[in-house]
């Protein structure tokens, strides 16, 4: 029936001058054409396709067999399947390249999830047949190609595993390298043109900046003794490649955000051309992978690389994704190694980058979940720490502390402050930010109390024990007839503002706790002697107005004794500065 319905609408047309078809011949031709496809009759439908009589026909009306063709292609059925490739590869042939081009990007577009890289796979020739045959008004048709193509292929899952890569599981590999194979011809083009900058072309093959971001932003390549053939090494190579060959100069793109904003002929906005992750992913490609590294040449200063990449580590270390953090984390490391330790000027820390940094590697270093990337968080944040100045790092540490809302971080900020007063006492340093005039406004952010007397002490443990040491370490290291820091000449407003306060709090906290501690026993005691032996009874204990967990009796001693060690430490050492300074004041 449908084979009949086809005949007789090819042979009505054949009479018709000026290809003057109307709607109701191309609805006809089409279902009845995808209905003969579908039924198994592939050879007839070939046959008339191939007629020589029907050309005008089949140049105005084939594309519309484009869909079942795709579908019957994609199910590999071995009797239809030499039939539709030779009636697949005639449309290419003779119809329109505009129309064949909407057609195939059509089928692209709606692909199945679970058929997305065989229809890539299948699609990309016949599209690049088409694109070829436009020829010098091919450009933004390359470009809608590009974006509709990496698009699919960004559905893809990744590679997790060396294996998964080799095996190319999800044929996200295969796609990779037939989008290369795709895209070559009109690189080749795109390099023969005399004007760059406003050849259309190259500026719509930059859209395949897209693919650093996507797929090659979630992959974790392997290493080349890991794994000598890596598809997904190559791909991220030969992109550089290409954006080499299309005159796009690597150091201009890392630079991209320093530089002013560049006229990108054809597109508004510039983040089409140069998208931010694309760039990143440039970087981190650069300067962890070594890729294309031997063609960026050696003139520009570690610190302006540095610079560059800040922007772009930001914008790793923002998100959450393991993938994204692990990469920001090894382009901070690697950029700050290629930097001599105490170089970085402080006028950098106005820079936002420099500022926002710091900012979100804290939240790394203190909510991330994943164990490694804390470790790596406090590695780098030393790192980096290690490269400024010292004015540089005397602003750091103020800006840190200001700023960080974590006791962990202050404590270890605390610290890093400790050591640089340290380094300041030995000779002929010259170190006028940690010593004298310039030390006590940041002494003064390290002994504070954030609530005065009412500081919870064992949410800021770590920053109060890392205060006091540095306190005693002052008191000890600077003798009161040289009182190079001036820490004697301050002391007593320290005791006023800083050690009394904590001296009253430490003792509320500890009588709280005592008594917690008595009120636990006492009500261990009534509890009935058999029935703690077979079941233990489950509590609540409520300390400082906050409701803790659930617990035992056994569990609740525990905690209470661990605070009261606490506090008996904290005590030690204020008792350990007191004495120093009753030493210091007997005649």
């Amino acid at each position: 029936m449908a084979l009949e319905q086809l005949s007789d609408v090819v042979q009505r047309c054949q009479a018709i001058q000026d290809d003057n078809y109307r709607t109701e011949d191309y609805s006809v031709f089409q279902t009845a054409g995808r209905t003969c496809l579908e039924d198994g009759e592939s050879a007839q439908v070939l046959s008339i396709v191939l007629d020589e009589e029907n050309k005008n026909i089949v140049r105005c009306m084939g594309w519309n067999l484009l869909g079942p063709l795709v579908q019957i292609l994609l199910k590999k059925e071995e009797n239809n399947l030499p039939h539709c490739l030779a009636i697949l590869t005639h449309l290419l042939e003779v119809c329109s390249p505009k129309e064949l081009l909407v057609g195939l990007l059509e089928q692209v577009e709606e692909a199945h999830p679970d058929s997305i890289a065989e229809t890539v796979i299948l699609l990309l020739q016949p599209l690049q047949k088409v694109l070829l045959r436009l020829g010098s008004r091919k450009a933004s048709s390359v470009g809608m190609a590009l974006s509709t193509l990496l698009d699919q292929v960004a559905r893809l899952p990744v590679p997790q595993t060396k294996e998964q890569e080799e095996d190319d599981v999800f044929s996200l590999c295969r796609c990779c390298s037939a989008l290369l194979v795709f895209v070559r011809p009109f690189v080749e083009e795109a390099k023969q043109s005399r004007t760059p900058k406003e050849d259309e072309l190259r500026t719509e093959l930059l859209k395949f900046m897209k693919s650093l971001c996507e797929p090659l932003l979630e992959v974790q390549l392997n290493d080349p003794e890991t794994l000598a053939e890596s598809p997904l090494r190559n791909f991220a190579t030969e992109i550089l490649g290409i954006l080499s060959d299309i005159g796009e100069s690597l150091p201009d793109l890392l630079s991209h955000s320093l530089l002013r904003r560049r006229e990108v002929p054809g597109f508004l906005e510039e983040e089409v051309c140069y998208p931010k992750e694309s760039l990143a992913s440039l970087a981190y490609l650069l300067f962890v992978q070594h890729i294309a590294m031997d063609t960026f040449p050696t003139v520009f200063s570690s610190v302006f690389v540095l610079q560059c990449n800040m922007e772009y580590i930001n914008l790793f270390l923002s998100r959450t994704e393991e993938s994204r953090l692990q990469k920001g984390l090894d382009l901070y490391e690697k950029s700050l190694v290629r930097v001599e330790d105490n170089s970085l000027p402080v006028q950098l820390m106005e820079l936002k980058s420099f500022f926002s940094v710091p900012q979100n590697l804290v939240k790394v270093m203190t909510l991330c979940p994943i164990q490694h990337l804390r470790i790596k968080g406090l590695k780098v944040l030393q790192l980096s720490i290690d490269k400024f100045d010292t004015e540089a790092k005397y602003k750091f540490f103020q800006c840190m502390l200001k700023t960080s809302h974590h006791a962990g971080v202050e404590g270890y900020i605390i610290k890093n402050i400790k050591n640089q007063i340290d380094f300041a006492f030995k000779p002929d340093m010259g170190n006028e930010w940690f010593m004298g005039a310039h030390l006590f406004p940041l002494l003064r952010q390290v002994l504070c109390l954030p609530q005065g007397p009412e500081t919870d002490l064992l949410q800021n443990l770590d920053r109060v024990m890392e205060s006091l040491n540095l306190l005693r370490y002052l008191l000890i290291r600077d003798k009161a007839w040289m009182n190079q820091t001036g820490i004697w000449t301050e002391l007593y407003k320290i005791e006023d503002y800083y050690m009394k306060p904590l001296r009253t709090g430490l003792n509320m906290s500890k009588a709280h706790y005592e008594a917690e501690l008595q009120n636990t026993k006492d009500n261990s005691k009534k509890t009935n002697a058999k029935e703690s032996q077979t079941q233990e009874s489950v509590c609540s204990l409520t300390v400082g107005n906050e409701k803790m967990p659930n617990m035992t009796p056994v569990m609740q001693l525990q905690v209470l004794h661990s605070a009261l060690h606490t506090f008996d430490m904290i005590e030690s050492v204020l008792a350990r500065i007191e004495e120093i300074i009753e030493v210091k004041e007997k005649p």
